[in-house]
């Protein structure tokens, strides 16, 4: 993916989320410079393995696991200051080297006790299925302009009014709730005081640093969480996560121009999934959805909640393709269909008498729709040692090049395997 002419690349999901980002990240770390976080929060949960280890990281890059590169959280993640910590300690404790290789934005807002709290008992985020994390009650502060950011924690004073401020706000929620719980905003000026002297360190101006690294030639890796169809604006509203998981909302949750951005490499399984509720066009029956569940270990990384799954659709991502202005497709889990006898691939979808291949924004609609599906024959061969595309099945090669063909963006990987040498580049 880098080159002298691609120097900034933006990593993306292209599907709803848990597509293997962290592993495609971790891989082309080797070859950047600077790996940056730029939405989301703790609610993510990249993995990567490494030989016998696997690493599940919620809000620390996963280009941490490459040695010398440097890593940062930018201002449009939530952070997690409490859990960053536990994140760093783990990381240490099996031997990865952190220390003067991270960075955090200071502009990044904080998720703090309040914001799990409300999370916890709301309705409304138990109806969407969101992780809990306190993630969409810290972006609705940021956009409220009732945040705590992380330079906040350099002025006291200041801290606690803003902390009071939105302790007040956070009460009057979980009184709407009917909850019997309330914040005591005098124990999260505590707890903030106890990780100031660790976490002020690690905070820069974050967009200036990458800017000047990107003047010298560096190369750098931005990567996002979740996936296009729970963007906020383009995905399947209401059920979506609370930040642009696009291409488009890199640069600005990374601090640097959107005119810097030379590639965008989406990032898909091989058949599609999806963690909570919100639509799902492709969904399979309990059987096979069953067995593609066990066969790929579909289990949420953050909440360890099984995933729903469906066949792959070629409507979703083509229109990832087009929101988030792919150059580049990695597919991965090709390995979990390697028994399979044959697959599907949705084409299109029927509705109202008529056939639509555009993925409508109406959700309604989507509800209603029957995926209009190709059947292909399956390889029932294991794709698990194979390093170049010649060492796939006919089969598996006729399926990635229909895929190629729908979406008409070329396939530069093809993941195999949770390793990291299990990855054909094309």
């Amino acid at each position: 993916m880098f080159s002298q002419a691609n120097r900034t690349v933006v990593v993306v999901g292209a599907q709803w989320g848990d597509e293997g980002k962290g592993k495609l990240v971790d891989v082309l770390a080797e070859q950047a410079d600077w790996v940056v976080r730029y939405q989301g929060g703790a609610n993510a949960g990249h993995t990567v393995v490494l030989g016998d280890r696997s690493f599940v990281l919620h809000q620390i890059p996963s280009g941490i696991l490459q040695p010398g590169v440097r890593c940062a959280i930018g201002n449009g993640v939530v952070l997690d200051p409490d859990t960053l910590f536990t994140e760093i300690d783990g990381l240490v404790g099996d031997g990865v080297d952190v220390e003067g290789r991270l960075y955090v934005s200071d502009r990044a807002h904080l998720v703090l006790p309040y914001h799990k709290l409300v999370d916890s008992e709301s309705q409304a985020s138990a109806a969407i299925g969101t992780t809990g994390r306190g993630i969409g009650p810290a972006y609705e502060d940021k956009i409220a302009r009732r945040g705590v950011r992380v330079l906040d924690l350099r002025h006291p004073d200041r801290l606690r009014e803003l902390v009071e401020r939105a302790a007040e706000h956070a009460n009057m929620q979980l009184a709407r709730f009917k909850s019997r719980k309330t914040v005591n905003p005098d124990e999260t000026i505590d707890l903030l005081g106890r990780l100031a002297a660790r976490l002020l360190p690690l905070a820069e101006d974050v967009g200036l640093m990458v800017h000047r690294a990107l003047k010298t030639g560096a190369a750098v890796l931005l990567e996002g969480a979740q996936g296009s169809l729970l963007d906020v604006d383009h995905g399947t509203y209401p059920f979506v996560t609370s930040s642009n998981t696009t291409s488009g909302g890199a640069a600005v949750g990374a601090g640097i121009s959107p005119m810097s951005i030379d590639a965008v490499l989406g990032v898909v399984k091989a058949y599609t999934t999806r963690v909570g509720n919100g639509p799902l066009p492709t969904e399979m029956d309990d059987a096979m959805a069953e067995r593609v569940r066990t066969l790929g270990k579909e289990f949420g990384a953050t909440t360890g909640r099984a995933r729903r799954c469906g066949w792959f659709d070629a409507v979703v991502v083509r229109y990832a393709t087009r929101i988030n202005g792919l150059t580049d497709l990695a597919v991965t889990k090709l390995d979990v269909l390697d028994t399979l006898d044959r697959l599907a691939i949705c084409v299109g979808y029927e509705y109202d008498g008529e056939l639509h291949t555009e993925f409508p924004g109406d959700i309604t609609a989507l509800d209603l729709v029957k995926p209009r599906y190709e059947w292909l024959e399956g390889w029932q061969r294991s794709t698990g040692d194979a390093r170049h595309t010649s060492d796939l099945p006919k089969q598996a090669r006729v399926y990635l090049d229909r895929i190629q063909e729908l979406i008409d963006t070329r396939i530069t990987y093809v993941s195999v395997g949770t390793r990291r040498d299990q990855i054909i580049g094309l």
